[in-house]
């Protein structure tokens, strides 16, 4: 059973930083794209950045303007997601999720595979 568990969201101050991490299993790491997502109330759903080990392939959403890192442990089937010098418009629950693809071209339009998502509010 494919499943994925985000963790490392909480409360922070503008320009403050975050990690987040999603842990991966009951797959072939290798064989999947791992994405972030975020959607903040009113919002639509935003495809954040998206890796995959085997492609080597990265993204990032253009809005980041670089403030976001995305990078992944594969001996622990772990992404994560360095989030730095916060905005209070980063406030939102952030997604992880999983596709079954070569690569992550994409990625933003479908994902196969969840997590349940963890609340990020970055005060002023």
């Amino acid at each position: 059973e494919v499943q994925l568990v985000e963790s490392g969201g909480g409360l922070v101050q503008a320009g403050g930083s975050l990690r987040l991490s999603c842990a991966a299993s009951g797959f072939v790491f290798d064989d999947y794209a791992i994405g972030w997502f975020r959607q903040a109330p009113g919002k639509e759903r935003e495809g954040i950045s998206c890796i995959h080990s085997r492609d080597g392939g990265i993204y990032y959403a253009d809005s980041l303007k670089g403030r976001f890192t995305i990078s992944s442990d594969n001996a622990k089937s772990t992404v994560y997601l360095q989030m730095n010098r916060l905005k209070t418009e980063d406030t939102a629950v952030y997604y992880c999720a999983a596709d079954r693809r070569s690569n992550c071209h994409g990625y933003q339009y479908g994902m196969d595979y969840w997590g349940k998502g963890t609340l990020v509010t970055v005060s002023s």
